[in-house]
């Protein structure tokens, strides 16, 4: 178990999960981009990232990597591709879902994966790539937070070379959300807030 509360969120990862140069633009934090994905304390709100690459990648030669030293807890088939989750090592009360993946070699249920080790490629043109992390809260409900509360300082530079400023670029925080209210049986319609950040043209 982990109380963020009371510890905090540890920034840990140093390991893109997703070829960033590929990306033009990723979904915020409680942003109305797909659909509904949110936890015991909060709800109708997307609480997960999507990727989405350049008009002219071809969405399945983007390659998808473990984003963590761990341990595949769960496999599960999508309507498009394969979802996997990781359970860090290092924080065992961690959890990374990949979604959307297309495996390049068979995946087990207790396979160990090493940060950086490429999984496979994302499965369709038909739907981003989208990632989430859940930290198993002393509530025993799980808790969602945001890919970039986890990423070091280090690695946060490869998106500040591609025009962000802060974490928060990425991130609609929860009062901000509140304030602004998605309506879940018309999910994202008539949302003031802004979904996407836009990168910067990627690195030639």
């Amino acid at each position: 178990m982990w109380d963020i509360d009371k510890q905090g969120i540890p920034q840990f990862v140093s390991t893109n999960y997703i070829e960033l140069d590929k990306i033009a633009q990723i979904s915020k934090f409680r942003s109305s981009v797909g659909h509904d994905y949110s936890d015991a304390f909060e709800h109708c709100r997307s609480m997960k990232h999507y990727f989405k690459p350049f008009d002219d990648i071809v969405w399945s030669t983007v390659n998808i990597y473990s984003p963590i030293d761990g341990i595949i807890t769960r496999i599960e088939q999508e309507i498009y591709g394969t979802k996997i989750e990781i359970e860090s090592k290092q924080y065992p009360a961690f959890r990374f879902q990949l979604f959307h993946l297309t495996p390049d070699h068979e995946i087990k249920i207790n396979d160990e994966v090493a940060a950086g080790e490429y999984v496979g490629k994302h499965a369709s043109q038909d739907t981003y790539a989208d990632i989430s992390v859940i930290v198993n809260d002393p509530s025993k409900q799980g808790r969602f937070i945001s890919w970039f509360d986890v990423v070091t300082n280090t690695l946060f530079e490869a998106y500040k070379d591609r025009g962000a400023i802060s974490r928060n670029d990425f991130i609609i925080s929860k009062e901000l959300r509140d304030a602004y209210p998605l309506d879940c049986n018309n999910f994202g319609f008539n949302d003031p807030l802004e979904k996407w950040f836009n990168l910067n043209e990627r690195l030639r």
